[in-house]
């Protein structure tokens, strides 16, 4: 099976459509280049100082020569809209809306470089964290991939099952069955929580550089601690709807606060 490649203009019951049948889908077109100059730029402080390991263990979850910042919505308000980009927010309607009667939330921020020599990352699950349901599991989180530069087999472009959101736990893909994300910069890879996945060897000489923004059902406990990775004055200066995204929202009774110095409500 293949990943599904479709057009920014395409109806989104159309990629949602695909992205069910596949567990993933590229739409292409959603970001120009000056949307990918201005998330370089606004990021730019926090990639110069994250961290790149020279030395790669293969133990490790993270391959090394790779570079990792997150903390996004703090960082770049750009990111912030592509949070809020309504192809994203309607894959969200569509899986997760109906697990989760209150909305849902930001899961996780991160913008990943992939360098050269950065072997491939192995193959996991979005979902993974939420052992309490059996595989395959009911739809939990939608995740994105935004492609700042253009992803290719050769330099690490996102790996991927398709069809593996509906297997069981112990059911092992085979090399024929895991595809690389090839994607012009400026397309969004979608896929669903249970879809196995990760980041492709980069055998050239050049950086992969994507921002992946998840989300989550909101009655669930996000990987991401969006309230310490927002402090209190960034949040209170968000667009309500990003800050309801991000956490500032009540689901039922789960979320409320008493620290009124804060100055930001769960409205």
């Amino acid at each position: 099976m293949s990943i599904p490649t479709l057009t920014g203009g395409t109806a989104p019951a159309h990629i949602a459509q695909a992205l069910d049948e596949a567990g993933c889908v590229v739409v292409t077109g959603l970001l120009d280049d000056a949307g990918r100059n201005t998330v370089r730029s606004e990021l730019a402080a926090e990639m110069q100082t994250a961290r790149v390991i020279e030395a790669d263990d293969p133990s490790q979850f993270y391959p090394g020569l790779t570079r990792r910042a997150s903390a996004l919505i703090a960082h770049s308000p750009k990111v912030g809209e592509l949070a809020l980009d309504p192809c994203s927010l309607a894959m969200c309607d569509h899986f997760l809306s109906p697990n989760s009667e209150f909305g849902y939330q930001l899961h996780v921020s991160a913008a990943l470089e992939v360098g050269p020599g950065a072997r491939r990352q192995v193959l996991h699950r979005e979902d993974d964290s939420f052992t309490f349901f059996p595989q395959p599991r009911p739809n939990l989180i939608v995740a994105s991939m935004w492609a700042v530069t253009d992803f290719r087999a050769d330099n690490g472009g996102t790996l991927l099952v398709p069809g593996s959101h509906r297997w069981p736990q112990d059911r092992q893909a085979k090399d024929e069955e895991i595809v690389a994300a090839e994607m012009p910069a400026g397309s969004v890879l979608y896929w669903l929580g249970s879809t196995l996945h990760g980041a492709g060897a980069n055998v050239s000489d050049d950086w992969r550089y994507g921002v992946i923004l998840t989300y989550s059902l909101g009655w669930l406990r996000q990987e991401e601690n969006q309230y310490l990775d927002v402090p209190a004055d960034v949040a209170r200066q968000l667009p309500k709807p990003l800050r309801d995204l991000i956490g500032y929202k009540m689901y039922r009774a789960l979320g409320f606060a008493t620290n009124r110095e804060a100055g930001v409500t769960t409205d």
